[in-house]
């Protein structure tokens, strides 16, 4: 899958947070501080984990995809339950004895094609722990011109659900970055299908409408933001073409952006082929349902 070079395509974005953003470091054991401080950089400036931001994506992406075609573990797997992956220990265990008296190289072969058979849609995009994945995002840091390094601080209690009223002892608080500050955003996507690009854009939209949150204190109103592209850059590689790999390595060591293509103008092709996909997909499922 990613021992031949085949497509990158590069993210650049700004994300601004609309309302107070929290993704906890967990519980402070400081003696003065806050019970619950955000996630910081060495510098003590906020960061957003890019495991936050893609996490969030995956979520969003897959259960768009159980609305389309059903809780079919083959199509969309479920990571936190081994036995609903699409591809669990003991099959791939089984397999494995199966073609233990094959040779090195066609063992190696038939091993990768039957994952690539057995990895759902989003595992194909994402990654599982068979597959890597093709979508890499770097933790978000905070624009300078934005942070001017104040944090807010917020206080939290436990309901007594007797008395309705709050538990004693258990007043805390937390710790937010204030709205209206932006995040670089950064990311990439290579050796992906034209249907995986389909279902990113898809995704990204999500967030470029403000309708997947971040971090905690969601049911408080926490964690709105805002994602603005700026750059997508394509590059497609014809594998008949090696002097247009040699050309864009030579533009990309020298800084020059004119190997790539505006990935803008693809984004309804991807779209589109990522719905040619899951209706041929569903059709099959229809189709094995009668005939079981």
């Amino acid at each position: 899958m990613f021992d031949t070079f085949k497509n990158r395509l590069e993210l650049t974005a700004t994300l601004t947070t609309v309302t107070a953003l929290r993704i906890s470091a967990g519980r402070s054991s400081e003696p003065i501080g806050s019970d619950l401080p955000v996630i910081k950089d060495a510098l003590g400036n906020p960061l957003i984990p890019g495991s936050s931001f893609k996490g969030a994506l995956r979520s969003r992406l897959e259960s768009f995809l159980r609305g389309i075609v059903g809780n079919n573990r083959k199509l969309v797997a479920n990571p936190a339950i081994e036995e609903e992956w699409s591809l669990t220990s003991k099959e791939l265990s089984t397999f494995k004895e199966g073609i233990q008296n094959l040779k090195s190289e066609e063992k190696e072969e038939r091993l990768h094609q039957y994952i690539v058979k057995n990895t759902d849609l989003i595992s194909s995009l994402f990654g599982s722990p068979w597959i890597a994945s093709k979508f890499q995002v770097r933790d978000l840091t905070v624009k300078p011109n934005t942070w001017f390094g104040q944090y807010q601080e917020r206080d939290g209690v436990s309901i007594n659900r007797d008395t309705e009223t709050a538990a004693d002892g258990k007043l805390y608080d937390f710790q937010i970055v204030p709205a209206a500050t932006q995040f670089e955003f950064k990311a990439i996507v290579e050796n992906a299908e034209e249907w995986e690009l389909g279902l990113l854009m898809i995704g990204l939209h999500q967030f470029e409408t403000e309708q997947i949150p971040l971090g905690g204190g969601r049911s408080r109103g926490l964690g709105v933001v805002k994602l603005k592209l700026e750059d997508m850059l394509w590059f497609d590689y014809p594998a008949d073409r090696p002097d247009l790999l040699l050309d864009y390595l030579k533009k990309m060591v020298m800084g020059d952006k004119t190997a790539y293509e505006d990935a803008g103008e693809f984004k309804d092709h991807w779209v589109q082929q990522l719905i040619d996909k899951l209706t041929i997909n569903k059709s099959n499922k229809n189709t094995s349902e009668i005939k079981g």
